[in-house]
């Protein structure tokens, strides 16, 4: 790519921070292309399900296989709850400490039915909320179904907070969370990384965790950042970029991926690809990082040469059609709701 060949100046036109790298030694794999094909199937496969086609909704079938994540994080199904009736439910109070209460709640499990759960037996408010209940609930659950997604393992917090069970923890978690006005704290910062900075202090939270839920508080009226300002490369991420890269030429993780979020419209252009933004909303840093996280797995199946630094050579979850239908909606400061 021409661009590799050249003097690199990345600008986070947020942060104003400007990176001066020489991008000479820097060299692509075929997964490099891949990463951009993969956003414009994978985004198509989106659009034609919102459309109302049947299966299979792409002819790539590596994607009709295996389940991969939306390119848009806020497209999934459970941003798009956490978004529509968690954080702008109008039946629940709209304090950032009451908001801020339930994203914790309903992040810390990550899981629908544990909140419906909860959302039958509770008014889920901070001002009603009592341990001994929620514990309770959540106890006598847990012999029937897991109450945690499996898209993310958390620490269980017990040298913290020591409780024998998990849910018990991170119910604590929220009330320490809660008590030290956390809300008041992100809201008085300048920047997402010093809310980042702040989330990663409290127990369980590492920089994965943190920054994942900067982005579900930042969906909310607490926190108006824009997306493309900070980032944090996961270890999906990561493997993703050791199979898009060979060599960086002196980037950073970090770096990569602003890079990839400035050279978006360029790279589909190049490869004559049409990808559908999220209704004029182009791809953020959240997003692009999102999208090495699937190409690290999709690059198992169809670059199984290319190995990166993952030992991984297998995707372990099929594709399984959900048909309860999402009425796609987004933070309201977006301002693409008007164009769905």
């Amino acid at each position: 790519m021409e661009q590799l060949k050249e003097k690199l100046v990345l600008k986070a036109k947020e942060s104003k921070i400007i990176i001066h790298v020489p991008l000479a030694p820097a060299k692509t794999t075929e997964v490099f292309d891949s990463y951009w094909k993969f956003a414009s199937l994978r985004q198509e496969v989106f659009f034609n399900r919102f459309q109302g086609m049947d299966f299979p909704f792409t002819s790539d079938p590596i994607i009709n296989k295996y389940k991969f994540t939306n390119v848009y994080r806020a497209s999934d199904r459970v941003s798009q709850y956490l978004i529509k009736h968690v954080i702008y439910n109008e039946n629940l109070p709209n304090s950032p400490k009451e908001i801020l209460f339930r994203i914790l709640l309903f992040k810390l499990f990550n899981k629908i039915e544990t909140w419906e759960l909860l959302s039958v037996n509770f008014n889920l408010t901070w001002e009603d909320y009592n341990f001994k209940e929620y514990d309770r609930v959540l106890s006598d659950a847990i012999s029937k179904n897991t109450i945690y997604s499996a898209a993310y393992i958390m620490s269980s917090c017990k040298s913290y907070f020591g409780h024998l069970r998990k849910h018990s923890n991170h119910l604590k978690l929220i009330e320490l969370i809660i008590n030290k006005n956390t809300h008041d704290l992100l809201m008085s910062f300048k920047t997402m990384q010093q809310c980042f900075e702040l989330l990663k202090s409290f127990p369980g939270l590492g920089d994965f965790l943190a920054y994942q839920l900067v982005i579900d508080i930042n969906y909310s009226p607490i926190l108006s950042f824009s997306e493309s300002e900070f980032v944090v490369a996961g270890p999906g991420a990561k493997g993703g970029i050791s199979k898009c890269f060979s060599d960086t030429g002196g980037l950073s993780n970090v770096e990569i991926i602003k890079f990839m979020t400035d050279i978006q419209e360029k790279e589909f252009e190049r490869l004559e690809l049409s990808f559908r933004t999220l209704w004029g909303r182009r791809l953020q840093l959240i997003d692009c990082q999102n999208i090495f996280c699937e190409v690290d797995k999709y690059a198992r199946v169809k670059h199984p040469d290319i190995m990166g630094n993952s030992d991984r050579l297998r995707i372990k979850q099929t594709f399984k059609m959900n048909q309860q239908p999402i009425d796609f909606w987004f933070p309201p400061k977006w301002d693409i709701n008007k164009n769905i």
